[in-house]
């Protein structure tokens, strides 16, 4: 899943439009997005989305502090995940997995300060995770910092080592690792900035919050036909060099990690950018 697209959970006329975007999942919130006097209201609506006809896969984002009636609503309809916020490591997967009867789960794993030092505990139940992802909207809340951003946009240190800390939680628990949000919705230059970057330090998507990102961060995530010409190239090379550990290819050398890289490339082929 390259793109994540956030849909308020109590506006069901943006359901169809979030389904169009051309996202690869859509998200169905029922948490920061709608009014506490609206909750019931949008688990009926997300309940109803999700017992009609499917064009991709629907995940729904809970709320950490009514757990069991969001759970109640949607889980007869079994989405493709559930979104668990202020998710604190092993033991909040642990606590929910076995009663969602093999629906599995997408933590935001950096919301509060204790979620911070269970990170590496996400190997232990990662055949209940469907990715991880990580936030820095609520956490600076949380610890009363003014922000989690420079003026230019960019993540202040503690939170660029969050960013750096979940990436790793996925990869050791081998889940997709999924970006967080973009929020300066008409910077769209800033955002495929900032997608490329993820993809570049070994994320697989990233979350939206409106489908004007959703283009942009596509592209962004799916494979160059320059790499993929790379790639050939590298597999090609070590090919026609049986059993050498280390060759050179246009003046660089290379070793098993980059035919390895080369042929992960491959591997993702599907999804091809120009």
């Amino acid at each position: 899943m390259r793109s994540l697209l956030f849909v308020p959970g109590d506006r069901p006329d943006l359901f169809g439009k979030a389904a169009a975007s051309g996202a690869d999942a859509v998200i169905l919130d029922l948490e920061d997005s709608v009014a506490f006097e609206s909750k019931a209201k949008a688990r009926d609506a997300v309940a109803a989305c999700l017992g009609g006809r499917r064009t991709l896969p629907l995940l729904v984002r809970i709320n950490a502090v009514s757990v069991e009636d969001d759970l109640n609503a949607v889980l007869p309809f079994r989405p493709e995940a559930i979104v668990l916020p202020k998710a604190e490591g092993a033991a909040s997967v642990a606590a929910l997995a076995g009663r969602l009867n093999g629906v599995r789960l997408l933590p935001i794993a950096t919301e509060t300060p204790r979620a911070v030092f269970g990170l590496g505990s996400y190997i232990d139940v990662a055949q209940h995770l469907i990715g991880l992802t990580w936030g820095a909207e609520d956490l600076p809340v949380a610890i009363g910092a003014t922000s989690a951003r420079e003026a230019d946009g960019r993540f202040t240190p503690p939170y660029e080592m969050l960013r750096a800390l979940a990436l790793f939680a996925a990869h050791a628990a081998a889940v997709p690792a999924i970006d967080t949000i973009y929020p300066d919705l008409k910077d769209l230059e800033g955002l495929r900035a900032y997608a490329l970057r993820g993809r570049r330090d070994g994320f697989s998507g990233m979350l939206a919050v409106h489908p004007a990102q959703v283009p942009v961060i596509n592209e962004a995530f799916s494979v160059s036909q320059a790499e993929i010409d790379w790639a050939r190239n590298v597999v090609a090379a070590f090919a026609g060099h049986h059993g050498a550990g280390a060759i050179q290819l246009d003046g660089r050398m290379l070793d098993r990690p980059h035919l390895l890289q080369a042929e992960a490339i491959l591997g993702q082929t599907g999804k091809v950018r120009e």
